[in-house]
């Protein structure tokens, strides 16, 4: 009976750091596009601004 304890709450545990590893990795990502904002606004405009003088049509 104590090792299904046991194990429900390793369970529930490693649920729980998913979780924190995933709202961690969220948090990271946020900071990075707030600190390089300018540069990937930059980056995008110019690809799209090669794509459209590209004359694919």
């Amino acid at each position: 009976m104590y090792r299904r304890k046991k194990r429900r709450i390793i369970k529930a545990s490693k649920k729980g750091m998913e979780l924190v590893q995933v709202a961690v990795l969220i948090g990271i990502s946020v900071a990075v596009g707030i600190i390089f904002r300018i540069q990937i606004t930059d980056f995008v405009n110019a690809v799209f601004d090669t794509l459209n003088g590209g004359g694919f049509i």
